[in-house]
């Protein structure tokens, strides 16, 4: 008996001690599930990251437009590298937007010093705290009594003046900007409407909730063990993320919208109904970039798409009355560059084989008629 009891008792020892690392292995898989549960990859990926800390002007990037206006290196006369730091696209895309925002600057100027357009602000009746948009637009664009141009970029980050933003960086400015367009409609007697469609509110820093005042009605002791629990919770998250996350934050935006130029197509009705109707030209042409032609496919148009067969080749119409044809690229970024000559070629035999039809009435706005921005 006492040996049959020593081997029961060794037994129930034994499946007792595999019963507790049963329970010990699952609470560490458990928690290590809930470990991985809290770790935000995006924030595992900033580890050793660089501070967020970028140049402001295109001298801090050691970078200038030579005399081809490609974006060249000050000293080795070499491109814009992308991947400046291996292994790092967050920081790389980061500082590329940098750039960006000078590129885009850059740009304001040369329109505004070597195209000499003027900015109108919009609202027209905007007043001084309100966010604001804005055009450019040649002196002579309202009362050009024969014609005017319109210029329109796609949708995204490129504003006035813009294409394609990764072609004024990777190419040059002539086929990244709408300059040559300008340039070469003022030469052949041109009024000349830069729009801004992409330009819809203003962006300003966020306020932290923790920052907003307590309402009238709450009483100081809620509020401060409110503030106490919340600064306790976000030590203890600081705490445990520490060795996971660089600490850099990015600051939280919002955005505040322009009034009647919210979205691009706000903003291409608006221009239309108080510039370009008021215009006293008897022809308007505009140029419109990808989306920025949506709100004009149903008038008298060309369309140059991006397509392997060679440049104003004939090619499947997407709509009845708006032809489309090959811009003799297949890179939709650079439709509207490749597609230059033939554009203002389009417009002199437009010119040449119809007659005015408007000469006696004046040109009919949107706003009388207007269809609501989903219809576009």
């Amino acid at each position: 008996m006492p040996i049959r009891a020593s081997i029961f008792l060794f037994c129930l020892v034994r499946i007792t001690m595999a019963q507790l690392l049963a329970q010990e292995e699952k609470e560490k898989t458990t928690a290590l599930k809930d470990l991985l549960s809290r770790i935000d990859l995006d924030e595992l990926m900033k580890k050793d990251e660089p501070p967020l800390n970028f140049p402001e002007t295109l001298d801090g990037f050691e970078l200038a437009f030579n005399e081809h206006g490609q974006l060249r290196h000050i000293h080795t006369g070499e491109p814009f590298v992308f991947n400046y730091k291996e292994d790092l696209h967050r920081w790389n895309q980061k500082r590329y937007e940098a750039l960006g925002e000078i590129i885009t600057k850059y740009v304001y100027e040369l329109l505004e010093n070597d195209c000499n357009l003027k900015k109108e602000i919009l609202p027209v009746d905007s007043t001084v705290d309100e966010p604001k948009s804005f055009i450019y637009m040649s002196e002579d664009a309202l009362t050009n009594p024969e014609k005017i141009m319109v210029l329109i970029q796609g949708s995204g980050v490129v504003r006035a003046g813009q294409w394609a933003r990764r072609l004024i960086i990777n190419e040059d400015l002539n086929s990244g900007t709408q300059i040559p367009f300008i340039n070469r409609a003022k030469e052949e007697g041109y009024g000349v409407i830069v729009l801004n469609p992409n330009e819809n509110s203003l962006e300003v820093e966020k306020v932290p909730d923790s920052a907003k005042k307590p309402s009238p009605d709450a009483s100081d002791e809620p509020a401060e063990k409110r503030e106490r629990k919340e600064e306790r919770e976000n030590k203890k998250k600081k705490d445990f993320y520490e060795k996971y996350r660089n600490p850099q934050k990015e600051r939280e935006m919002e955005h505040i919208p322009i009034r009647e130029n919210s979205t691009p197509e706000e903003h291409t009705l608006y221009v239309w109904d108080h510039f370009i109707s008021k215009s006293l030209a008897k022809n308007i042409f505009i140029v419109a970039h990808s989306y920025g032609g949506l709100s004009f496919v149903n008038l008298h148009c060309c369309n140059w798409v991006s397509s392997p067969e060679p440049l104003d080749t004939l090619v499947d119409p997407m709509l009845n009355d708006c032809p489309r044809v090959s811009a003799g690229t297949e890179k939709h970024e650079l439709t509207s560059w490749k597609s230059f000559h033939s554009i203002f070629k389009f417009f002199r035999d437009a010119l040449k084989n119809h007659e005015d039809e408007s000469s006696s009435s004046p040109v009919t706005t949107r706003s009388s008629h207007r269809i609501k921005n989903e219809d576009l």
